[in-house]
C-alpha cells in the first residue's frame, strides 16, 4: 500500500508542477522588461533621420567616386563611415566582409544580384558561390576602424612619408 500511496504522490507533485506551470502569471508581480521598451525621444528619432538623410548623401557621393558597391539593399553604415568598400569584391574573394555586410547577409537583407548566390553548407553556415561567408580578419577590422577614426575626423591621418 505504501508503494501505491508514493506513486500517486508523484503523480499528483507531476500534475501540480504542470498546473502551476501552466497558470497565466500575467498578473503576478514579474518583471517585463523586454514590455517596456519604448524607443528613442521624438527629438532624438530626427536626429537619426537627419543622420540617414547625410549617410544617403554621402553613399550617393562615393558611388559616384566608384568607392562604394554594397551586397545588401540598405544602407552599409560602416562603409560609408571608413571612406568606402567594395562589399561585392570582398565576397567574390572569400577572405571576408566587413561586420555590417555579415550581420545584413545573415539577416536576408542582400540585393537580388548577391542573393541568388548565397546558400547554406552542411554546418549550416551562410555561404556565397559555395564559400563560407566570414567576417573580415582582425588585422583587417583594426584597419578599417583605424580608416573610420581617420575619415570622421576624429583622429588626424599620420604624415606621408617620402
Amino acid at each position: 500500500m505504501s508503494k501505491a500511496i508514493r506513486v500517486c504522490s508523484a503523480l499528483a507533485l507531476i500534475a501540480g508542477g504542470f498546473v502551476l506551470g501552466r497558470i497565466d502569471s500575467s498578473s503576478w508581480s514579474r518583471l517585463h522588461a523586454q514590455d517596456e521598451v519604448t524607443g528613442p525621444s521624438e527629438e532624438t528619432t530626427k536626429k537619426i533621420q537627419l543622420a540617414n538623410d547625410a549617410l544617403k548623401a554621402a553613399t550617393e557621393s562615393l558611388k559616384n567616386e566608384s568607392l562604394y558597391v554594397s551586397a545588401t539593399k540598405s544602407i552599409n553604415v560602416f562603409g560609408v563611415l571608413t571612406g568606402g568598400l567594395n562589399a561585392v569584391d570582398d565576397l567574390e574573394s572569400g577572405r571576408g566582409v566587413d561586420p555590417e555586410t555579415f550581420a545584413a547577409l545573415h539577416a536576408d537583407d542582400a540585393t537580388e544580384d548577391v542573393k541568388q548566390h548565397l546558400g547554406k553548407d552542411e554546418d549550416g553556415r551562410l555561404t556565397y558561390k559555395n564559400k563560407v561567408v566570414r567576417i573580415y580578419p582582425i588585422s583587417r577590422l583594426k584597419k578599417a576602424y583605424g580608416q573610420r577614426a581617420i575619415v570622421t575626423g576624429e583622429v588626424k591621418p599620420s604624415p606621408k612619408q617620402p
